[in-house]
């Protein structure tokens, strides 16, 4: 769909009137509540690749718009649901449809993820985002502030958090089944495994020999978004973006939303106040090919003070002598305490006490199982719950912006090349000020965002 290039006045324009309009019944419902027989009005923004998930988890809801910047990408969807209003521009749909919008899904690159939510939630929509979050701890922060203002239900997609596995590791450590925490260890083997990163690229795309021309069927511009302006390159898409600074966030902001859900819930590991990290071939353009990081917390009411240790690149910690001489996988996340240790699956589906000789003995004293569940673990179905008046959902904006906030500080401390302090209260690093630019960005003109001013001023 070839349209013309929407104005910043425009846009904004539609998203005023489009937010004054809530509080008409007959133009929206997103915050009513409404029946839970009612069939919400969702617009997706990214129906191809990981957006597809959305397309099958909200099936049952009735799609009104959907927005892909790659029509190639996106034709399976297309083809599916041929009568849904199709855009390359998001804006554009926000502009023509916004007052027939209940909710809005975001399944884009990281760094597009901030501008299209605050569009949503300026309207007064109700927000699904894929994590990480946001593409910064500054946008985390402004997220979570705008959905407690406009009331409406939010849920980041690290779909583990709607498992039992998370519920059950939360229920004991209440109880003190594992008795005294004061060690995690959590690992991945990206970007290793999905996607190149580190002095692979440190270079950036050599245009000499050739200049790529931009695919018809692509919208270069809306995939650029709020990032630095540059010419076409297909070696960004269709998902090795995730290992540059500019779009994505490295191995930690993929998968750390996933290891590390469980155990900042449960351990209220919202705060480090030091963060430290060992990386290799970090460049200013891209992320690390490996790193470790390390964060150490203070005692958290009666929890023990605390230090979480990642790998990722290939890196994976010495197997405990509890994980009874077996190689560890790929992914995984161990909470040590004084007794019982616990290995967590990636996505928590598997959360058990090793080894099977000790989780025998503690089985018949565990606690019953007290937090509510999720029927099918579905985090979409729980999102959808909490539009139509249901409670919140598990990983809403107010808990996911912490965790999202404890992913990027390790891409902090691996961009500063130093040790860092860290007051969360301020929201700034105390013994590197120059790192506190890292907070935020410089955000590219015309998709409604103003780059703070002071990165450190909350």
């Amino acid at each position: 769909m070839n349209l013309p290039p929407l104005s910043r006045r425009s846009f904004l324009k539609s998203a005023t009137l489009a937010s004054a309009a809530i509080s008409f019944p007959n133009l929206m419902r997103s915050q009513q509540g409404g029946s839970p027989n009612q069939k919400l009005n969702i617009a997706l923004v990214g129906v191809g690749g990981r957006g597809r998930a959305a397309i099958t988890g909200l099936k049952d809801e009735n799609f009104v718009a959907f927005a892909d910047v790659d029509e190639v990408r996106a034709a399976e969807t297309f083809t599916e649901y041929p009568g849904v209003p199709r855009f390359s521009d998001y804006r554009r749909m926000f502009d023509q449809l916004g007052n027939q919008i209940d909710a809005v899904t975001v399944s884009t690159p990281d760094h597009m993820h901030y501008p299209i939510a605050l569009a949503a939630l300026q309207m007064g929509k109700h927000v699904f985002v894929e994590k990480p979050m946001t593409h910064t701890i500054w946008e985390a922060r402004d997220l979570a502030r705008l959905a407690r203002e406009k009331k409406v239900a939010t849920q980041m997609g690290n779909q583990g958090h709607a498992s039992d596995g998370v519920r059950s590791l939360k229920e004991w450590i209440d109880a003190g089944v594992l008795g005294e925490v004061r060690e995690v260890q959590s690992w991945t083997n990206r970007p290793l495994s999905h996607w190149p990163q580190g002095s692979v690229n440190a270079k950036g795309p050599d245009h000499s020999k050739f200049i790529p021309v931009v695919p018809p069927t692509l919208n270069w511009d809306v995939w650029q978004g709020v990032a630095p302006e540059r010419a076409y390159d297909p070696s960004f898409l269709p998902f090795f973006w995730r290992g540059f600074w500019d779009y994505g966030t490295g191995a930690l902001g993929d998968m750390g939303c996933h290891l590390l859900d469980g155990v900042h819930w449960a351990l209220q590991l919202d705060a480090p106040s030091h963060i430290e990290a060992v990386s290799a071939f970090h460049n200013e353009l891209t992320g690390p090919s490996s790193s470790m990081i390390t964060f150490k917390f203070p005692a958290r009411g009666s929890l023990a003070p605390l230090t979480l240790k990642w790998f990722d690149g290939g890196l994976i910690p010495p197997p405990p002598p509890e994980y009874e001489g077996k190689a560890l996988p790929d992914n995984g996340t161990l909470i040590i305490g004084s007794k019982a240790t616990v290995f967590a699956s990636l996505y928590y589906r598997s959360v058990r006490i090793i080894p099977e000789v000790r989780r025998q003995e503690m089985a018949p004293s565990l606690p019953p199982k007290t937090i509510a569940r999720i029927e099918g673990g579905d985090h979409f179905a729980e999102w959808v719950r909490a539009c139509k008046g249901g409670p919140a959902a598990g990983s809403n904006f107010e808990i996911a912006s912490k965790l999202t906030e404890l992913c990027l500080l390790s891409n902090v401390a691996v961009r500063a090349r130093r040790p860092l302090e860290w007051d969360a209260a301020g929201m700034r690093v105390t013994n590197l000020p120059e790192a506190n630019a890292l907070l935020t960005k410089t955000y590219r003109p015309g998709f409604g965002v103003t780059t703070p001013a002071v990165a450190s001023a909350r």
